[in-house]
């Protein structure tokens, strides 16, 4: 009896270590993008921005990627997001990879947060990387294992008021597939 009320007096202490160690994968990407090229000027100028830690794609002939991601604006945590995407092609492979979307200003971050706001077949996004050529848009990918991402180099712009980079975190896939990337919305305490 005394064993099980140890156990359930540690049990707030083990949740609270969880959620700390779950809550350090979103700051540890977002300092890799904030140290990554010019991706980190983008954090000055954005309104907000969309942070998954690992997207995972994988497939043959008919593939798919799943990440959960959170959603920022000035910094501050507002909402969750989850990302999907499926593609048809040639393909074959798996990687894992993080992904940031910056919003240039409200009205970006609000047709984002409508709950059927997806990136189409010809969006791309800029793959920060120090020695392993990726390409991460959705017209085409193939990819390696990323190296060092500190100091990488970058170059993004806002296109339709979001900036999307990505840092390659392992796997081989190769792909020349049509695919879209769709998002989902969920404020924060919802």
């Amino acid at each position: 009896m005394k064993s099980t009320t140890r156990v359930f007096g540690l049990a707030p202490l083990l949740l609270l270590i969880a959620g700390l160690a779950h809550a350090d994968k979103y700051t540890d990407t977002i300092g890799l993008f904030r140290n990554a090229g010019e991706s980190a000027s983008f954090f000055h100028r954005s309104y907000g921005y969309a942070v998954f830690p690992t997207v995972g794609e994988g497939g043959l002939g008919v593939g798919g990627a799943l990440g959960k991601g959170h959603v920022y604006v000035h910094g501050r945590l507002v909402g969750e997001s989850t990302m999907a995407q499926l593609s048809v092609g040639f393909q074959a492979g798996g990687k894992a990879y993080s992904q940031i979307i910056f919003f240039e200003d409200k009205r970006a971050l609000d047709e984002f947060k409508s709950g059927t706001f997806e990136f189409g077949a010809g969006a791309s996004a800029v793959a920060i990387t120090a020695g392993a050529q990726v390409n991460a848009g959705t017209d085409g990918v193939s990819a390696g294992a990323s190296g060092e991402e500190y100091h990488a180099r970058d170059t993004g712009v806002y296109e339709k008021g979001m900036a999307v980079f990505t840092i390659a975190k392992g796997g081989l896939m190769y792909a020349a597939a049509i695919a879209g990337q769709k998002f989902s919305y969920k404020p924060r305490g919802a």
